[in-house]
């Protein structure tokens, strides 16, 4: 138990046998206090978490008068997350690395599980390419569950300065791919990025050197739908492979990590395929691809920790040979 805690019990047990008078003659209460540092400092099973946060020192930031919300990880999450990323114990993860990670599990203000809905939000952890705030993929079709990955196991845990979620897993710094599968709208991306054991897509849009960072232009479900009807096919193995290795490269920008706020009208952007798109911006912003086709950006600054993801309502085509 931390020294401060320890003090203000010794002050609550004097206060309660001896109680003193203040400058003017009342009595001085103390009162005991119940802050998410002494939560997860008097819960067993959150040992692991309470160590990591006297590391960082966020265990200071959280026993303040400032509210937050807090997705925390048992110990068998920490030994998981340990065992996963090749760690053998607490004191083998980079404290920077460390800080970024349990960053990613606290919001700021007092986020109750009612309040959640399906989407992205942004945690407190600065991961992205040039220290921007990485998003948290929301899903509460079935429960909550963060990243596809991490479910909220007991909710609404409230204390004096926010409320906290229990988790059944650590929730991890998320590349490009852990939001592609994560998100179900992507699903018939991630379906084409899969279609064939030559495709090296998705271990290419996991680094974190050289190409990276990147920026994905992600077509949704209803995007590809619509591409098959206009090809006149009837599913996505229909396309010949050479066609959509080069369409899905197309969607792709590499060494930049390209904000809906760097964006400019008439921007030349050139993709992963080798052909350029055009940017033009306007009521909102549209993408006008190598066949004078147009789409439309629906969702924007989807923050990863190599790149970034704006969604698309049309599938963007290269110029013809």
């Amino acid at each position: 138990m931390r020294l401060t805690k320890i003090t203000a019990l010794m002050v609550l047990s004097f206060g309660i046998f001896s109680c003193s008078d203040d400058d003017d003659g009342g009595e001085v209460v103390v009162t005991p206090t119940n802050t998410i540092s002494d939560f997860v400092d008097d819960s067993a099973d959150y040992s692991s978490l309470d160590a990591a946060l006297e590391v960082t020192g966020l265990d200071e930031t959280l026993d303040g008068t400032a509210n937050f919300t807090v997705f925390a990880p048992n110990n068998a999450a920490f030994n998981a997350f340990f065992s996963d990323n090749g760690f053998e114990s607490l004191n083998d993860v980079p404290t920077d690395v460390l800080t970024k990670v349990l960053m990613n599990h606290v919001q700021s203000g007092i986020i109750k599980s009612g309040d959640l809905t399906t989407g992205y939000i942004e945690s407190m952890a600065m991961a992205g390419p040039t220290n921007e705030a990485l998003s948290m993929y929301i899903n509460t079709s079935d429960g909550v569950k963060i990243n596809g990955e991490s479910t909220v196991t007991t909710a609404d845990i409230e204390v004096d300065n926010g409320v906290i979620h229990a988790v059944d897993k650590v929730i991890g710094l998320p590349n490009i791919v852990t939001f592609a599968t994560a998100d179900p709208n992507f699903s018939s991306l991630v379906a084409a990025l899969t279609r064939e054991e030559t495709f090296t897509f998705v271990e290419t849009l996991m680094m974190t050197g050289d190409p990276a960072p990147f920026t994905v232009f992600a077509p949704t479900n209803d995007a590809f739908g619509d591409l098959l009807a206009e090809l006149e096919m009837e599913e996505l193995g229909d396309i010949p492979t050479e066609i959509l290795e080069a369409v899905l490269s197309y969607h792709v920008v590499t060494g930049a990590n390209v904000r809906s706020g760097d964006l400019s009208d008439g921007m030349a952007v050139a993709s992963l395929q080798g052909s350029e798109f055009t940017v033009n911006l306007g009521d909102a912003v549209t993408i006008t691809d190598g066949r004078e086709r147009t789409s439309t950006v629906i969702a924007t600054d989807v923050q990863a920790t190599n790149g970034v993801i704006h969604a698309i309502d049309t599938v963007l085509l290269p110029p013809t040979e």
